[in-house]
């Protein structure tokens, strides 16, 4: 009983068996080292620590302290209890004290320790096994003899008299020590399978905790940056808001400062008509004839014609003056504040950067185009490839073997090794030869262009002058077909709306190349750039850029 008991504290409760490599935690509770450590890696994936038992939290993963003295006591008990006692069988001779046995004779159907088994009968037919309590189990149902033989065709296990003359008489049969090796063997085989998709399913396991891992990362640092932005939105907001209100108080004192000075002059000409009046009331009220013809201001009296011309030219001058705000003043505003939603959109694409392809059919002979067909760049050697229609004759432009007829659409131009470019979009209808073919020198094309230290957007060989430089040597152009919206911007930190151009498109768009010196690329988007990692959730681009746009035209009121 002292065993047994001692046995039970000896057991780990993760595993229940007797420790192996026992370890403690700061609570005190003690665990195998391999159990606890499967139990902590699980734990981990969760973002904290516990003891299985007492349920005690850690913070960090705790440190696995071995218990030396758990360790030896396990040693000394395992040492003091033989391997036959753990089966539970005895000597069948040892009757005063029961001593375990370590061999059973299936013939003689008695079990034997070391004494009794070295005067035991060594004969062929007597049967010797690991010890055992259910000898009939080795034993033919039918014939009551042992076990031998294993039919193959039967799958069971037969004596010699099933073989001879009994029901598997003439099948295949096999010692049961060779269809045992063979049946290990194909366990050993499964063992090896099932060992492989542990593994895998631990790997996988740790790939989707890892997978997991990253979103929350992801997930965090987006949240960072979306909240930075809304912060900046509704600070120039707040700052559109006090120029409006700028604008509408000083239109407002513009209107009234001289009204109050007109109706100032008007209350003392009502006092002056009201004093002359009361004078003339008075007069046509004396009775002595002489009075009133010897009264010498009735002239003045008599004068209602001073100054009314003057007096009602100003007065509907003032009447008509502020019919409503600065139209031009508030212009700029309106347009700030779509620069703002702009930028919402830009800084939520609803998709990753589209895949530009150079097309070498229409790349001018000054022109070479690389391999991935993502560099231009400008040869001073003639390339002489064949004019045809489609190549540009006059300047050296390639158009994108791509088109865009719907959706939205951005990509990114690496300009670092040109002074003299234009990047933009054109019809495949754009004429091939002669200044027309230029970028934004017709109506078929939109450029955003560079010379020298110049920069501006042109469309229908009208330029718009940009008053900064571009400062990070990519620009990016962002296209919507439906809204007829082309955008150019910097890609500096955080990203420069440059200029975003309205229509309405009737052809298909070629993202469109020019260089004059060096050489410019198309270049993969740089999805880390600001909240734009956003996209990268599945399904949820397009709506969240929908619905942010929306919120933010409703809440100003557009």
């Amino acid at each position: 009983m002292a065993s047994a008991n001692l046995r039970a504290e000896l057991e780990c409760s993760l595993c229940l068996n007797i420790y192996t490599d026992p370890v403690t935690l700061k609570c005190g509770h003690n665990y195998c080292r391999a159990c606890i450590d499967r139990v902590l890696d699980t734990q981990g994936s969760s973002g904290g620590y516990s003891c299985p038992e007492c349920r005690e939290k850690f913070p960090d993963r705790p440190a696995l302290q071995r218990n030396i003295t758990l360790c030896n006591i396990v040693e000394n008990f395992l040492s003091a209890q033989p391997l036959q006692e753990e089966s539970g069988v005895f000597c069948t001779y040892c009757v005063d004290s029961p001593v375990p046995a370590v061999r059973s004779c299936l013939l003689c159907e008695v079990s034997l320790c070391d004494k009794h088994l070295r005067v035991h009968k060594k004969s062929p037919e007597h049967v010797l096994c690991d010890p055992t309590l259910s000898m009939e189990n080795w034993k033919c149902s039918v014939h009551k003899k042992i076990l031998e033989y294993y039919c193959t065709e039967d799958e069971t296990c037969i004596c010699v008299s099933c073989s001879l003359a009994g029901e598997h008489r003439g099948h295949q049969v096999e010692m049961l020590d060779e269809a045992s090796g063979k049946k290990k063997e194909t366990l050993r085989n499964v063992l090896q399978k099932l060992l492989t998709k542990r593994e895998e399913t631990e790997e996988r396991v740790q790939s989707l905790q890892e997978h997991r891992r990253k979103v929350e990362e992801k997930a965090a640092g987006d949240t960072k940056r979306v909240s930075a932005l809304f912060r900046d939105l509704r600070r120039r907001l707040e700052d559109l808001e006090k120029e409006v209100l700028r604008d509408i108080s000083g239109w407002a004192e513009r209107i009234f400062l001289p009204v109050l000075d007109k109706i100032r002059d008007l209350e003392k000409k009502k006092e002056e008509l009201s004093r002359k009046l009361r004078h003339i009331e008075e007069l046509c009220n004396v009775t002595d004839p002489l009075t009133v013809l010897q009264e010498s201001d009735t002239g003045d009296l008599c004068d209602t014609e001073d100054g009314d011309n003057e007096d009602r030219e100003r007065h509907e001058e003032l009447l008509h003056d502020g019919g409503g705000l600065d139209v031009a003043g508030m212009s700029h505003t309106l347009h700030t504040l779509s620069d703002i939603i702009t930028e919402v959109n830009v800084y939520f694409p609803i998709q990753k950067a589209a895949d530009i392809l150079l097309d070498r059919n229409t790349a001018h002979n000054f022109l070479h185009i690389s391999d991935d067909r993502k560099t231009a760049s400008w040869s001073d050697r003639n390339q002489k490839c064949p004019k045809t229609p489609e190549r540009f004759q006059d300047y050296p432009q390639v158009m994108s073997s791509r088109s865009f007829s719907s959706g939205r659409h951005y990509w990114e131009v690496d300009i670092e090794g040109s002074n003299e470019w234009r990047v933009g979009l054109c019809y495949p209808s754009i004429v091939r030869r002669e200044r027309q073919s230029l970028i934004g020198f017709n109506n078929k094309s939109w450029g955003l262009a560079r010379s020298g230290n110049q920069y501006g957007v042109r469309h229908d060989n009208k330029e718009i002058p940009l008053s900064a430089s571009i400062s990070s040597n990519r620009v990016r152009i962002y296209l919507d077909y439906e809204a007829g919206r082309i955008s150019f911007y910097d890609l500096c930190d955080p990203i420069r709306h440059l200029h975003t151009i309205t229509t309405t498109f009737t052809e298909p768009l070629h993202a469109l190349l020019c260089v004059w010196e060096d050489c410019i690329k198309i270049n993969e988007g740089n999805q880390a750039i600001s909240a734009q990692r956003l996209v990268t959730y599945q399904g949820g681009g397009v709506g969240l850029m929908q619905y942010t746009t929306n919120r933010i035209k409703q809440w100003v009121g557009l």
